[in-house]
């Protein structure tokens, strides 16, 4: 019987999308507790060890974080399991880099670099809307932030942008047909496109139909669907791919264009030539 919160994560048990060999140890790196969920966060040391490659082993990550070179959303983290998630932007004070992160289309968090304008805001989804004490309305984003007195007219699932320094909506666009939107959950991760359609049903889960850039359309719960973009203008810089899921042919031909020799196999094309 478990007495408390757990304190360990398993290798095997870890989310895919943080991408650890399998034979690399036992253990993986648990998430503190913080505003994203464990199955939907990247922690600092994955981020800094895995990803970016500035460290080799836990220690060197700590040593890092420990030097305040760290913030998350302009502000300085010294955890190496704190949870950064989507759309939370990441500075490196040594080599001037800032990061926002995304979902690319295979569902893995993408660290997208951005400029300084970029790095003053990020945007929120409305979770939920509610009136406190005293009267006092609020809302809630997906990244737990709280903010008193909105403007009327923001309803849940509106998309709010928020300044990092001063910690205030300044912005926000509604949940419509005809803005873009990238999907943060289910099958579709990572992949963008224009609201074409709400269906709505009653004691069930509404659902949502996108169109992609490429004329692709495809469905979601309402839940997946965060609004970024007012028509098809991106509010942030989006991946390299803009959101558009490739099929195996189209993974096939890049990975041609970009490298002539590449077969589709694992082995070397001169080596497929002489087995044939």
């Amino acid at each position: 019987m478990a007495r408390g919160p757990k304190k360990h994560l398993k290798r095997l048990a870890a989310p895919s999308h943080w991408m650890l060999d399998k034979m690399g140890g036992t253990w993986a790196p648990r998430p503190s507790q913080g505003p994203h969920k464990l199955r939907e966060c990247l922690p600092l040391i994955i981020l800094l060890r895995n990803r970016l490659k500035y460290a080799l082993t836990r220690r060197e990550v700590q040593s890092i974080v420990m030097q305040r070179l760290i913030k998350v959303d302009g502000k300085v983290r010294t955890d190496v399991n704190y949870p950064a998630g989507f759309m939370d932007v990441v500075s490196i004070e040594k080599t001037k880099e800032v990061f926002r992160l995304l979902y690319d289309t295979k569902g893995r968090f993408y660290l997208k670099k951005i400029d300084a304008e970029q790095e003053q805001f990020k945007l929120g989804k409305v979770r939920r809307i509610e009136t406190g004490s005293k009267g006092i309305p609020f809302v809630v984003t997906h990244d737990g932030r709280t903010f008193r007195y909105p403007d009327p007219l923001i309803q849940v699932n509106d998309t709010v942008k928020i300044d990092l320094k001063a910690g205030k909506i300044v912005d926000f666009v509604k949940f419509d047909v005809g803005n873009l939107a990238m999907i943060t959950g289910g099958r579709n991760l990572g992949r963008v496109g224009v609201v074409e359609h709400r269906e709505k049903h009653a004691g069930s889960f509404d659902v949502v139909h996108i169109r992609d850039a490429a004329g692709h359309t495809f469905a979601t719960r309402l839940s997946n669907v965060f609004i970024i973009g007012k028509g098809n203008v991106p509010m942030v810089t989006l991946p390299n791919r803009k959101g558009v899921k490739a099929s195996i042919l189209d993974e096939l031909a890049h990975r041609q264009k970009n490298n002539p020799n590449y077969n589709g196999t694992g082995a070397p094309a001169t080596a497929v030539v002489q087995a044939v």
